[in-house]
């Protein structure tokens, strides 16, 4: 199938023939406040576009909406929100075509998440199926999503569904007992046969030169990535302008680490 061609990704002239991928599939992504979740999946999703993936960036947190902190709304096409989506009682691909938000300048990547000023009460409350109709409408459009999985999901019904359904979970956590705290507390949420604990990985995250690997082991154990901390990183989040590139140096150990993540989860 030619993707691009054929939905909301397309372009133009400038088209090329898309090549079937090798996997692809649901990544959610999960972590304790702080641990810099919401970053990494927008950076694990950019690298896919770069790697010309089409890939969709549903970002779920609906306390603090994360579409307008990823990028300038004047990059964007246009202005759409997940809210209008869930309001629906049946979701359909072409209702998920019709909120996502494409990329002026990045054309395999599209996003989905709530606008500046909304909340959960905005709209309507939605159910456990219209979450999963949406996330199978996202498996649908896109060999690749990301999910941005809010950190409370006692009462964030779509990050929880999506910790299920997804194909690969990771877990981001800061090297200190406060994350410890909170997964001793959010875990128990999730006892459920669908939760399979063996597609998940967890990561170390905002990990200081001075955090030696002995300490990391010791607050959460064994991990399977270790994401260094980057102040280039942290600049782009607070300018709001997380799909520029990383090109300083310091950040070279932190876009190693995220293509090691992608070769892992995604096999590219």
């Amino acid at each position: 199938m030619n993707f691009k061609k054929s939905s909301i990704f397309r372009r133009g002239a400038e088209d090329e023939p898309e090549q079937e991928p090798v996997s692809g599939g649901i990544l959610a992504v999960w972590g304790s406040p702080g641990s810099g979740k919401s970053i990494t999946a927008v950076k694990l999703a950019k690298a896919l576009a770069d790697r010309k993936k089409n890939v969709v960036l549903l970002l779920c947190d609906m306390t603090a909406p994360m579409l307008p902190c990823v990028c300038p709304a004047s990059e964007l096409d246009c202005e759409q929100s997940l809210g209008g989506v869930l309001a629906v009682p049946h979701i359909s691909d072409a209702l998920i075509k019709n909120h996502c938000v494409t990329h002026k300048r990045m054309s395999h990547l599209t996003l989905l998440g709530m606008k500046k000023g909304e909340n959960e009460y905005t709209y309507p409350p939605y159910t456990e199926q219209q979450a999963t109709e949406l996330l199978d409408g996202l498996r649908a459009l896109a060999p690749y999503v990301v999910v941005d999985c809010g950190s409370y999901i006692a009462n964030d019904i779509l990050s929880a569904v999506a910790l299920m359904e997804s194909d690969s979970v990771l877990r981001l956590a800061n090297c200190d007992l406060k994350s410890v705290s909170y997964f001793s507390s959010q875990l128990p949420l999730l006892k459920d046969t669908r939760w399979d604990a063996d597609k998940q990985y967890k990561v170390a995250s905002n990990v200081k030169p001075q955090q030696a690997a002995e300490h990391i082991g010791k607050v959460l154990g064994s991990v399977a990535f270790k994401l260094p901390y980057s102040q280039e990183l942290e600049e782009q989040y607070l300018a709001g302008t997380l799909l520029s590139d990383l090109t300083m140096k310091d950040s070279r150990p932190y876009r190693k680490e995220l293509d090691r993540i992608l070769k892992e989860v995604f096999g590219c």
